[in-house]
């Protein structure tokens, strides 16, 4: 074990500082699919009753009008994260009627490219620019590949844990300054090891057929409906799912902050002639932002983010700049399709004590080599992580990636102690524990039990999907909310509703101006 980390181990494990690692905060967003009782995407527009996908804060779409995404508080105990979103779930089953939500992160069966709709929002300047956005997404990456779902986690340490870090490590430089360094560090090293969450946790190895659109692949026939490969942790994170070519030369450093905003700002002002040539309008019509790389800075596509709130009307690299990284949005984990809400407890706990293993953990800076070798190591492991015997590249050496996997937990298992210690009881160590069965067995991952249960069920991709949909239906309709949380729910439900019309009602100023300005925004932040 580093030095470095056996110093803030002890540091963090004095009793004065123990209490710190219960004040860690959580919060899962996570996407899902509305289908029809046949396992077709559903085309009926956001259920009113859901409330206003603009406004409500826990319930709203994120590309198409049929992919829901449901948002917890940040919430100390991830138990309690896990809580909300099952209230979440039970809410929005007691308003979906004969729809389901899909239980993987591999889309159901899709219509026609031209058959998908966006989301929108209203008519107010703000839904407008969500919806050119999405409309923009359309136009440069297809809307098949909008309708792939996957968990956001939402994590952060505690603000006073910095400055006693800061001030032990004789940090020179503003509390900020450090907390932000330190936050770059765990995502540099998050970019080394997360291949290894790819193995524990992707539940991914199989898809639709007509998902590709007719596309080549090296894909396998498991039956008629369904491509598969027989080693695949996740297809959802391979280079099937998000590919752009104007985004390939776009790799934000993450050797510190500045460079990494400086990145992304560029790439938002910087134009590309394929988009050049199709320009903002047709036929008079809206139909992206900009002809950009990036037309915001969140079409970025990456693995994990870092992020700060934003206040109103502010731009997410805006609030970086002026306040620095509050939290790390790791957005790579799969939908597990046997779970009712796609993630457990155990999961959670474990993910804690990883992210915890990546934030105190020696983190040099990246690089190409290194960038590189991060890079092939995840897709070697989202293609064929199962495989026996397979190697990665470690420090320019090949490494059986069984025997890393064993050491990194062997390495993260401090940390979970640590956890434990500081919240009581073992659930730590016991998700750790869990994990270690699946490295020394691979047929307990995840991916490998969807194509167990899709062999033993002899049952394509979509008929094994809409079966868990519908277990997973039956899971939180046979309990409503009890009728005080099922008020709360419809209470936010309507005032979104309400402040939705309001915001379209007070609308001032025309929405070509409002995009200009808004473009400006991003041009005028300074360093």
């Amino acid at each position: 074990m580093s030095e470095l980390l056996n110093r803030r181990l002890a540091l963090l494990g004095e009793r004065a500082n123990l209490s710190l690692l219960e004040q860690c905060l959580h919060g899962i967003e996570r996407e899902c699919l509305r289908v029809t009782g046949e396992g077709r995407l559903a085309q009926t527009p956001h259920p009113e009753s859901l409330g206003s996908a603009l406004t409500n804060e826990q319930i709203t779409t994120d590309y198409s009008e049929s992919l829901l995404e449901f948002i917890t508080p940040a919430l100390a105990d991830p138990a309690d994260t896990l809580s909300s979103l099952d209230k979440i779930h039970r809410f929005a089953y007691s308003k979906l009627g004969n729809e389901y939500l899909w239980s993987p992160s591999m889309p159901c069966p899709l219509p026609a490219e031209e058959d998908i709709p966006i989301a929108y929002y209203g008519t107010s300047n703000i839904g407008q620019l969500k919806y050119v956005y999405r409309k923009g997404l359309a136009l440069r990456y297809g809307k098949t590949m909008q309708c792939i779902a996957g968990i956001h986690y939402n994590f952060s340490l505690p603000e006073k844990l910095w400055p006693l870090l800061k001030e032990a490590e004789g940090f020179v430089g503003t509390d900020r300054d450090y907390q932000s360094a330190a936050y770059i560090a765990l995502i540099r090293n998050f970019r080394r090891y997360s291949w290894l969450l790819m193995y524990l946790f992707g539940s991914s190895p199989a898809l639709d057929a007509g998902f590709l659109r007719g596309r080549s692949h090296q894909l396998e026939q498991f039956d008629a409906e369904t491509l598969y490969l027989p080693y695949a942790t996740s297809l959802r994170m391979s280079d099937l799912g998000y590919q752009s070519n104007a985004q390939a030369g776009l790799t934000p450093c993450y050797n510190d902050l500045n460079s990494y905003t400086d990145s992304l700002r560029k790439a938002v002002a910087t134009p590309y002639p394929p988009y050049v040539e199709i320009g903002t309008h047709q036929d008079g019509e809206w139909v992206q932002l900009n002809t950009n790389i990036l037309q915001i800075e969140n079409e970025y596509y990456s693995n994990i983010r870092p992020k700060r709130v934003t206040y109103t009307g502010e731009r997410p690299i805006q609030a970086l700049v002026a306040r620095g990284i509050q939290y790390v949005e790791v957005r790579l984990l799969d939908i597990n399709p046997f779970m009712p809400m796609g993630i457990d407890l155990q999961e959670a706990r474990f993910l804690d004590a990883f992210l915890l293993y990546c934030a105190l953990n020696e983190s040099p800076l990246l690089t190409a080599t290194t960038c590189g070798n991060a890079t092939s190591n995840f897709l070697s492991v989202v293609k064929e992580g199962r495989r026996p015997g397979l190697q990665l590249q470690r420090d320019g050496q090949p490494v059986d990636m069984k025997e890393w996997a064993l050491e990194l937990l062997e390495k993260i298992a401090p940390l979970a102690a640590l956890l434990d210690q500081s919240h009581g009881g073992d659930a730590h160590s016991t998700a750790l524990d869990a994990q270690l069965a699946k490295i020394k067995d691979s047929s307990l991952t995840p991916s490998a039990q969807v194509l167990a249960a899709m062999t033993e069920h002899k049952e394509s991709f979509a008929r094994f999907s809409l079966r868990q949909s519908q277990a997973h239906a039956e899971f939180f309709r046979s309990e409503p909310l009890v009728a005080e949380e099922q008020a709360r729910f419809e209470e936010l439900a309507r005032s979104s509703l309400a402040q939705q019309t309001e915001l379209e009602q007070n609308e001032v100023g025309d929405f070509d101006v409002f995009v200009g300005s808004y473009q400006a925004s991003i041009l005028a932040i300074s360093n």
